[in-house]
């Protein structure tokens, strides 16, 4: 009876020495195995899947290092960085086209009303009327009023709303840029923002972009929107009254009206209004020296 072949050894090895009586002879000893020589030997150990290629010439990949990660995370930083003070510098010339609050509202169905016009086809009384209400302290600070951060720090330790101590050069950044929200994060974007304005813009500009951008009512942005859906009228065309009406909604321009104010918005603008007169007539430069 023959014998099969074992496996891993190659089908050309010899068969087994038998007698004429059909008796197997005693073998005789073999000579040890020649691997290297056999067409079918063992892979070695270079040829093994689990071990690294001696002769392959390439290492194994290595896992991204801490280091790695960091410089892509650096990179990513400086780019964001620079789009941003590009885009800075570009409205410090050009008019935003649009913001992401007016993206946001308009997918909301509040539609999109806004008609851009320069610092000098507003009447005075708009800007004096926000100043007085907003941000008395436009012209003197750089764009942060620490006293009233401070005060709402303190206060937001004790209520879960927070409240922020903006001033107009916030409100532009962050109607600018920025999403609406009230988490701490988004208030440092807004003070980065805020910085950059303040540096690359004049004070004109910066209250000439928030004047044609800022939220007047459901869909309505800017002043010329504003003065026409509240008093069918331009903005250059603004009473004192008006004006000081339509600073009184800021604080919530969706709840309240300008054109239909209720007794709280008629006293607030009142008060506004006896305001105007502390704050110097701003017709060419709210800040002029």
């Amino acid at each position: 009876m023959g014998m099969k072949d074992e496996p891993g050894l190659s089908s050309d090895t010899a068969e087994p020495d038998i007698d004429a009586d059909g008796e197997l002879r005693a073998a005789e000893p073999a000579d040890p195995p020649r691997s290297t020589t056999s067409s079918t030997a063992a892979p070695s150990m270079a040829d093994s899947p689990d071990m690294p290629s001696s002769t392959a010439g390439k290492a194994p990949p290595k896992a991204k290092s801490p280091l790695r990660l960091g410089r892509l995370l650096l990179r990513f930083m400086v780019l964001i960085v620079g789009c941003s003070i590009i885009l800075t510098v570009i409205y410090r010339l050009v008019p935003p086209p649009v913001t992401p609050l007016m993206l946001l509202r308009l997918v909301d169905g509040n539609g999109l009303h806004k008609d851009w016009v320069s610092y000098d086809e507003i009447s005075p009384n708009l800007p004096r009327a926000v100043i007085a209400a907003e941000d008395s302290g436009f012209c003197q600070h750089n764009g942060f009023d620490w006293t009233a951060i401070e005060k709402a720090w303190q206060r937001n330790q004790h209520s879960p709303r927070l409240r922020g101590g903006s001033t107009i050069s916030n409100q532009t950044a962050k109607n600018v840029f920025l999403w609406p929200d009230r988490t701490y994060i988004r208030k440092a974007v807004e003070f980065y923002f805020t910085a950059l304005i303040e540096f690359f813009w004049s004070k004109k500009r910066i209250l000439e972009v928030y004047l044609n951008v800022v939220e007047w009512g459901p869909g309505i942005y800017g002043a010329e929107a504003a003065a026409q859906a509240h008093f069918h009228k331009p903005a250059k065309a603004l009473t004192r009254r008006e004006a000081a009406l339509l600073a009184a909604v800021l604080p919530n321009p969706r709840r309240w009206s300008a054109s239909k104010p209720t007794a709280y918005i008629r006293g607030r603008a009142g008060t506004i209004q006896a305001r105007m007169g502390d704050i110097p007539d701003p017709t060419g430069d709210p800040c002029k020296p």
